[in-house]
């Protein structure tokens, strides 16, 4: 019989928790755009739901500003494009944050989150905040874990609305819990162990559309020309990492 020594350090827990733990910080303000830290989506839908094809021609970055557009073009099988980023590295435990301008428009979704799932070959894991254009006076925050709604999924004030100017969303994710943050203000958290994500995950930024999801999103109304949600900044600032810029949550919370 042959002798077996195992090595915390390759056990699946302890590999989860050194990938977790991973992810460097950074601050993006979009004076360019790094295409080797951000992948920009194109030549493809999400799936049938979504009523537009993703379209580097939707992706703009001028005066330190990113904009994510929504735009009627036919393409081979959708009559829109629209615009979609995507972190190339992965990201765990830390403040994720953003200051961005949203879309109004029902139909539409403007989208911060995290996401990991079967086209990485990982379950799927998400941490959302979506400005449904339908009622751009709130933002949804919501969490699925392996590819369930996790909850805890509400609709929470954006004072002055999420379209009428730059507001800041965070949301810090930890091994015990989650806490969403809007413009400073604790907005919901999660603290069930079994509802929290467990996979290091892709940062994406979208807007996008939807004819069929009606009772979510709302009936979709074409844009009488085309809109683009505008980020001025995101940030990640790792576990344990100090505060990165004098607005961040991490600074108020520390």
């Amino acid at each position: 019989m042959g002798l077996f020594v195992v090595s915390l350090a390759c056990t699946p827990t302890a590999a989860l928790a050194e990938e977790l733990a991973g992810g460097k910080s950074f601050i993006e303000n979009f004076d360019r755009l790094d295409t080797k830290h951000w992948y920009v989506s194109d030549g493809w839908a999400n799936g049938d739901h979504q009523n537009c094809t993703w379209s580097k021609g939707q992706v703009e970055v001028a005066d330190g500003t990113l904009r994510l557009g929504f735009a009627k073009q036919q393409t081979k099988d959708r009559a829109y494009v629209c615009g979609e980023i995507q972190t190339n590295p992965r990201y765990g435990y830390g403040a994720y944050e953003i200051r961005m301008k949203a879309v109004a428009g029902s139909g539409l979704n403007t989208g911060f989150f995290t996401y990991i799932g079967p086209v990485h070959k990982q379950p799927h894991d998400e941490i959302d905040f979506e400005v449904l254009g339908k009622n751009p006076s709130k933002v949804q925050i919501n969490t699925y874990v392996d590819g369930k709604n996790a909850g805890p999924e509400r609709l929470v004030d954006v004072p002055g609305g999420a379209d009428q100017g730059f507001n800041d969303y965070a949301f810090v994710w930890e091994k015990d819990r989650i806490r969403w943050y809007v413009n400073d203000e604790l907005v919901g958290e999660a603290t069930d162990p079994a509802k929290l994500p467990s996979h290091a995950s892709k940062i994406y930024l979208s807007l996008w559309g939807s004819d069929t999801l009606k009772s979510w999103m709302g009936t979709f109304a074409e844009p009488a020309g085309p809109v683009a949600a505008e980020i001025d900044r995101i940030a990640f600032t790792a576990a344990g990492d100090a505060c990165q810029f004098p607005e961040s949550i991490v600074c108020k919370l520390n």
